[in-house]
């Protein structure tokens, strides 16, 4: 089954790592280094995603974000919060099973900003795309501790049906992936890969995504 047509104007970015803030592991950096870091190593796709600030300091810090992204070319996602993505005049949302559905997110975001929803098996895989998603999250592929209501790992059978069933559908392998077994993840043929903590927590952010990408473009080659 193909994507439905799409009317959004922009469209999710080709790229190898999506790169998500979590200032919990940020070694005591707060998200706006933690993405000038991400930016100079050369990420060109960022989600921004904090469970625990206010409103208030969730608007300063994407207004800071917004404008280092869009200075440099990055496309800039916000999790969850769709007021605060239309306020920041982010690239896209990004949402769950459990929030408001896509249709509805995309009466307010309109066609300009690309919607993105985190699935876990084959039928919300399906009915992701059926309802009109940009892109998908596919995951969690391991055991991941970085967001409370997480669910159990779906492995690789979930990420092998997603590319067997949906190639033309852009989506990003997350949950539980490291340096250690990014390769693990390419190697099933996924192109857009996303490490959280293995990212935000490293000392230096830039040689960690360095040591990710050799990793990833070995498998590759």
């Amino acid at each position: 089954m193909k994507p439905l047509k799409k009317k959004t104007a922009q469209t999710f970015p080709d790229t190898d790592i999506y790169c998500i803030t979590d200032e919990r592991h940020a070694r005591g950096r707060d998200n706006i280094e933690v993405v000038k870091q991400m930016i100079d190593a050369g990420v060109k796709c960022i989600q921004y995603r904090e469970k625990e600030k206010d409103m208030a300091e969730k608007y300063e810090q994407c207004l800071k974000i917004r404008k280092l992204t869009r200075e440099a070319g990055v496309f800039f996602i916000v999790n969850d919060h769709i007021d605060l993505a239309l306020i920041v005049e982010a690239d896209g949302i990004h949402v769950g099973q459990e929030d408001f559905p896509i249709e509805a997110v995309r009466k307010l975001v309109g066609e300009n900003m690309v919607i993105g929803l985190s699935t876990h098996s084959p039928l919300q895989a399906k009915e992701a795309i059926k309802r009109g998603a940009d892109y998908i999250g596919v995951g969690p592929i391991f055991k991941t501790f970085t967001k409370k209501d997480v669910c159990d790992p779906v492995g690789f059978e979930y990420l092998d049906h997603v590319i067997q069933n949906y190639p033309e559908m852009p989506f990003v392998a997350i949950g539980g992936i490291k340096a250690h077994n990014v390769a693990e993840v390419a190697r099933h043929g996924a192109k857009c890969i996303s490490l959280v903590t293995e990212i935000t927590g490293a000392e230096n952010i830039g040689l960690k995504i360095k040591e990710i990408r050799i990793e990833i473009e070995g498998e590759r080659k």
